[in-house]
């Protein structure tokens, strides 16, 4: 009997939780096509400040999943502080799947996605409900590394609108930054894991410290024995599929609940500034 009005009350609570929010497709003019994209929005007029973020290479979404869980985790997070989060599709815009390991992409971080990043930015510059003087940008890995190109000093819109107010890269690739004298015209935080064998921790240092004098704020964040992907939730560490078997050494994912939360903390702590 006392089983089942346990469950009954689990029932009952799981019945009376607010239901996750469904993100809305929106449809962003490009200069040849449309880009697809998630958007999540507080209820009400706003304005609210509201963040570009960027998936990764395996892409925003699943066969019956508009948004893949890590990408909807971190929305409805940033949600929950009174965010708008606007997600663009730049794969499944262009009919592509994940592109992971794929050596001539279709789709480039310094080009097409920085492209998608500045019609992003254009859309949300005409809607009422957007802060436009709070717009920030978010990344992961291949994101993040078209964020980094994004917020070149080159890369600034001409357009007489706000810029970024600040932009977040996880464990990007900044080998090619660094290598360039990459610098920054916003305000923006690189966060990485310090066993990171798929990005290269010693290269986003270099990369950020190069910038120092000569740049907006940078700043890198380097979480202690944390690896790639170490912010998504519940994935054991294993090694990426299609890792080369003669180096089962390299190329390792998975959550690492400190760094996790630590990084929850900073984002919000860097978006609020």
């Amino acid at each position: 009997m006392r089983l089942r009005l346990t469950a009954l009350f689990l029932m009952l609570l799981m019945s009376a939780a607010p239901a996750a929010p469904a993100p809305q497709l929106v449809e962003i003019p490009l200069a040849s096509g449309v880009l697809h994209a998630q958007l999540y929005k507080p209820e009400g007029a706003g304005p609210f400040p509201t963040v570009i973020a960027l998936h990764g290479c395996g892409g925003l979404g699943g066969h019956s999943d508009p948004v893949l869980p890590r990408y909807r985790d971190w929305a409805e997070r940033l949600l929950r502080g009174g965010n708008a989060v606007l997600l663009p599709d730049s794969y499944g815009s262009r009919e592509l799947g994940p592109q992971c390991r794929i050596k001539e992409s279709h789709v480039k971080a310094r080009r097409e996605r920085v492209a998608d990043i500045a019609a992003s930015r254009a859309w949300l510059m005409k809607q009422a409900w957007v802060a436009r003087d709070r717009v920030s940008l978010i990344g992961w890995a291949n994101g993040a590394s078209a964020l980094l190109w994004a917020v070149r000093p080159q890369s600034a819109a001409r357009d007489l609108s706000p810029d970024f107010r600040a932009a977040i890269a996880f464990y990007p690739d900044c080998r090619i930054s660094a290598g360039l004298g990459w610098s920054t015209r916003v305000p923006t935080l690189v966060l990485i894991g310090a066993d990171d064998d798929v990005s290269s921790p010693p290269a986003c240092r270099q990369m950020v410290d190069g910038a120092r004098g000569r740049s907006a704020l940078a700043r890198i964040v380097v979480y202690p024995g944390a690896d790639h992907d170490f912010d998504r939730a519940n994935m054991p560490l294993h090694a990426a599929a299609g890792s080369d078997a003669a180096a089962p050494e390299r190329d390792h994912l998975g959550t690492d609940a400190e760094a996790r939360a630590a990084s929850q903390k900073d984002v919000a702590e860097w978006l609020a500034r």
